[in-house]
């Protein structure tokens, strides 16, 4: 029987009073084959959420295998040794449960929500696809079939996702957040059976996954059926590491994407730090202040009172290495993009200048406590906020630690990232330029 881990060292922000309870129920454990086991045990409603964190991504990939790990997100569902193809569904949701996965930059997420007396089902289904998936020449087509459609729905016909592509490729050189998620087509056309069945040993291991239960269950018992079902899984190989090899930016890096569309696009993003750096949460709260609500920055000056743009989003998402600082603007037809370009650049120099007021800090910190509360306040929510902070900063503390963290960030700690990470020679564009042949 796996032994209860000690606590680790408490980080150095406070935890609140009402997260506190999260914290002391949190049981940690490591199964002498690696596989990394977290509980949450809650009894308010009799239902479980089972997340299973794989830490392998897009990042984890080379050229020619580009788009295995979104691909492998299909192919988990086809069917194992003991649960063969199409009864992973079935039999999980004959027990009154549902399923779903995603894929990421750093990360595969599969996850399961169902009736309390159903954990053992759900436990013998996620360990038999981690020991025994059948990659099967059949299955392989099959799926890649389905990624190459998406592809062609979600990049090569879908405005946006073109523009995103040419923008990463802008905006790295070297690293391998430069290609996509869904990867490029001739490799997802290309991928070999043994490409899989390599890929299959080294990241969806034991040693190289984090199971997170949480809601109505006893702890003795989810660790005796974890040990039961997972115990003889072998390791596999440590998984290489990923270098950061992306030569520093030394000027503004442009591009255009010509297209039919009805009224132009902008896509400008500046590269920012890495998840655990202490800059990431600033720019959390940057981000928040310039875009989240009618009355952010971005969207009352230039959707509202200059009506340069239609709509406007700022995305700054965590990753394991530095990521992107991403402002998405939506043009009215005919607009000039390097007139909405100008008034941006002029808002974010404000802002590096001066900071943000007051309130807009306070409404900022007061959005992201209330979506850390939010998530945290159901089964799912718990297990996929306390794992995804638990591999992206570090530790699952560090993610309840959060609000008080966001409260001590200062207008002059805004002002100081916005100045540092916002500059015109660390910046990408790609401009949608519409061409003739758009539907009216």
């Amino acid at each position: 029987m796996p032994r209860p881990q000690p606590r680790a060292k408490a980080p150095p922000f406070p935890i609140l009073p009402a997260l506190q309870p999260i914290a002391d129920s949190v049981i940690e454990a490591k199964l002498p084959n690696g596989l990394t086991v977290r509980l949450l045990p809650s009894h308010e409603v009799p239902t479980c959420s089972f997340y299973t964190f794989f830490r392998v991504g897009s990042r984890n990939e080379r050229p020619g295998i580009t788009g295995i790990s979104h691909l492998f997100e299909h192919m988990m569902f086809n069917g194992a040794k003991k649960f063969g193809p199409g009864q992973f569904d079935k039999v999980l949701e004959s027990n009154g449960g549902t399923s779903n996965a995603y894929t990421s930059t750093d990360l595969t997420v599969y996850y399961e929500d169902f009736m309390a007396e159903a954990l053992e089902t759900v436990i013998d289904l996620e360990s038999d696809r981690m020991r025994s998936l059948q990659v099967t020449p059949k299955m392989l087509e099959s799926e890649r079939q389905v990624v190459m459609e998406e592809r062609r729905l979600r990049v090569d016909n879908e405005i946006a996702g073109m523009v995103d592509e040419e923008l990463s490729t802008l905006v790295w050189k070297a690293h391998p957040y430069r290609w996509p998620v869904i990867g490029w087509m001739k490799d997802i056309e290309n991928i070999r059976r043994e490409d899989c069945l390599d890929y299959f040993r080294t990241y969806y291991a034991p040693n190289n996954a984090t199971v997170y239960v949480s809601g109505d269950f006893e702890p003795k018992e989810a660790l005796r059926l974890l040990k039961k079902y997972y115990g003889a899984i072998k390791p596999g190989p440590s998984p290489a590491k990923v270098i950061d090899a992306e030569p520093e930016q030394k000027g503004e890096r442009r591009a255009e994407v010509r297209h039919p569309a009805q009224a132009p696009m902008l896509m400008i993003a500046w590269r920012g730090p890495a998840s655990t750096h202490p800059d990431t949460l600033t720019l959390d709260v940057l981000q928040y202040a310039l875009s989240v609500g009618q009355s952010s920055r971005l969207t009352r000056s230039l959707v509202f009172e200059q009506e340069l743009a239609v709509g406007i989003s700022v995305d700054w998402t965590w990753r394991l290495d530095p990521g992107a600082f991403t402002v998405v603007l939506e043009l009215k037809p005919g607009a000039d993009p390097l007139r909405t370009e100008a008034a941006l650049y002029a808002e974010l120099e404000k802002v590096a200048k001066e900071g943000i007021s007051a309130r807009e800090l306070e409404k900022a910190k007061n959005n992201l406590s209330a979506h850390l509360l939010r998530e945290l306040a159901t089964n799912n929510g718990r297990a996929h906020a306390l794992g995804t902070y638990e591999l992206m900063l570090g530790h699952w503390r560090e993610g309840l630690a959060l609000a008080s963290r966001y409260e001590a960030i200062t207008t002059e700690q805004v002002r100081a990232a916005a100045a540092r990470y916002l500059s015109a020679e660390r910046r990408s564009v790609v401009t949608l330029a519409p061409t003739p042949g758009a539907q009216a």
